[in-house]
């Protein structure tokens, strides 16, 4: 017999691909369709996430969408060594791979988590297979440096990396307990926890100007917020429900979606989730869609 197992099964069949050279640089996409929405996960994230995924995979093909979920060089344990501009090089090419070698229509970016601040930075760079993004959808963007802000060890450790940085030992490691999880540079741990630092995107002492600044570009295409107003990465002296229209607002006026009790990964909240995503995708990835190759 086999001993009793305390979570649902979670499975996928799909086709599983190389997009790059990179041995970690492999995605994975359920339903064939020339429609994909691009999964994005966040800190020690890899395939399966979160627990709205598996359903959500099957939503998207009734609608004729793919769902992708790559790999990244961040991804699982990588992160600490890896930055945003590292991610937005991977996902251009997992975008150039479904274009020319499956013909996408264009795609939907979906970022959970730290996987927001990708998407953010993605779309700044302006690549050419960027302009195949037709909307963009944000679940949990959430700030890495408030968080840490909460931990004892953060405020020591920011001036350690700070003082490496300018000894031009930004690649260098941290010591292991500046993140227990994951070795970790010191560029990449003041990105995430100091004040501006480059992942330093929705952070509720920013103010207007600074998020306009970060999240700005982000009108240039459809957009929704999914915030969850019980998530536990968000320090309780937070007001969510004005840090969230804040975020909106920096946007030029992306979709907001507050989910009641929502925890961070939205597990206490699939099948909102799910509704909020699926309707996001049939009503606005249409109008988002400017075909760059023809």
């Amino acid at each position: 017999m086999r001993p009793p197992t305390s979570q649902p099964t979670l499975r996928l069949s799909g086709i599983l691909f190389k997009y790059g050279t990179k041995s970690a640089q492999v995605a994975f996409r359920t339903g064939d369709f020339k429609q994909q929405v691009i999964f994005i996960g966040g800190l020690t994230d890899g395939l399966l996430a979160t627990e709205y995924l598996q359903p959500l995979s099957m939503a998207l093909e009734a609608e004729k969408w793919s769902l992708v979920q790559p790999l990244l060089s961040s991804s699982y344990s990588g992160y600490g060594t890896s930055s945003l501009k590292q991610d937005a090089l991977e996902l251009d090419q997992l975008i150039s791979y479904l274009i020319n070698k499956e013909d996408s229509e264009g795609v939907v970016l979906l970022g959970h988590s730290t996987g927001c601040q990708d998407i953010v930075h993605y779309m700044r760079s302006n690549t050419a297979c960027s302009k195949a993004v037709r909307a963009a959808i944000l679940q949990a963007p959430v700030s890495d440096r408030e968080y840490r802000a909460t931990l004892p060890e953060t405020a020591d450790m920011i001036d350690l990396a700070a003082s490496m940085i300018k000894e031009d030992k930004a690649m260098d490691l941290m010591p292991r307990e500046a993140n227990p999880d994951a070795p970790i540079t010191a560029y990449r741990y003041y990105s995430l926890c100091a004040y501006m630092g480059d992942d330093d995107m929705f952070s509720s002492d920013l103010s207007d100007d600074q998020l306009r600044q970060r999240l700005g570009h982000m009108s240039n295409i459809p957009c929704q917020v999914i915030f969850s107003m019980g998530d536990e990465y968000v320090p309780t002296y937070v007001d969510k429900r004005s840090l969230v229209q804040r975020l909106c607002n920096a946007m030029g006026g992306a979709e907001k979606v507050e989910i009641e009790w929502g925890n961070h990964s939205l597990s206490n909240r699939v099948q909102e989730a799910l509704e909020a995503i699926v309707d996001f995708v049939k009503r606005e990835a249409p109008k988002g869609w400017d075909d760059p190759w023809h």
